[in-house]
Formats: structure tokens, sequence, C-alpha cells
């Protein structure tokens, strides 16, 4: 098990943290590449990494779905990002060849951060 650290600047971004992962685990034996973050206003997805506008798209259809100000119940203003943390789920897993992630032609890993700006902790396992 591998952790690495991520920090964010913004309350809400999309960080892409393949580099980190692959920097991490280079060397490194495993079929399969488990990435998990153990926190509740924060996730991981897999999508394309070459047109940043597709990330803003996606952050701007979550706040569309799930927007910040609603009035929730939760009382430490934070629901939109445990709602959103939710949808994005907190792990992604990809299958590695040659020792790499066999990432898709467009693909990365992204830490969605839905309250920040925090240092998060994301934990990488080899299989």
């Amino acid at each position: 098990m591998i952790e690495i650290r991520v920090k964010t600047s913004k309350r809400v971004e999309a960080l892409n943290i393949s580099e980190l992962v692959e920097k991490a685990t280079g060397g490194k034996q495993g079929s399969l590449l488990h990435v998990y973050t153990p926190h509740t206003t924060c996730g991981l997805t897999i999508n394309e990494d070459a047109d940043p506008n597709v990330m803003r798209d996606i952050l701007d259809a979550l706040e569309r779905a799930v927007p910040a100000n609603y009035p929730y119940r939760h009382s430490e203003g934070n629901s939109d990002a445990h709602i959103k943390a939710t949808l994005t789920g907190s792990s992604v897993t990809v299958p590695c060849l040659q020792g790499k992630p066999a990432f898709g032609t467009w693909q990365g890993i992204f830490l969605m951060e839905f309250d920040g700006p925090r240092e998060r902790k994301v934990i990488i396992t080899l299989i």
C-alpha cells in the first residue's frame, strides 16, 4: 500500500493525479491498480485529461444537479460536497500493463474536490 497527499486550492476543483499515481507506483509490480480516498467530501473519477473543458463541464453539471446553496439539513454547510462525493465515488481501479496503468488514449485519474481547499490522502494498492 502506498499513500500520497494531494493539496487542493479551491472549494471545488478537479485535479489530474495520474502522474502522481504513476510516480508513486513506478517500478512496482501488479495487474490491477486500485486508487482510493478515505474522505467523504471528495471523490475520484477517470475521465478525459486532454481537454480541460470536459472536467469544467462535469463540475458545472454536478453543481446544477446538486447546488451548494440548497437548504440542506446538515449543519456544517457542506452537504453538497457529501452528495457529489457519493456520485463520483471514492475509488477507481485500472488494469496495469508492463508496470503502468492501462489508460485509454484520453484518460486520467482525477481527484474531485468538493469541500476545499484541503490536503487529501490518496491510498494506492497494486494487486
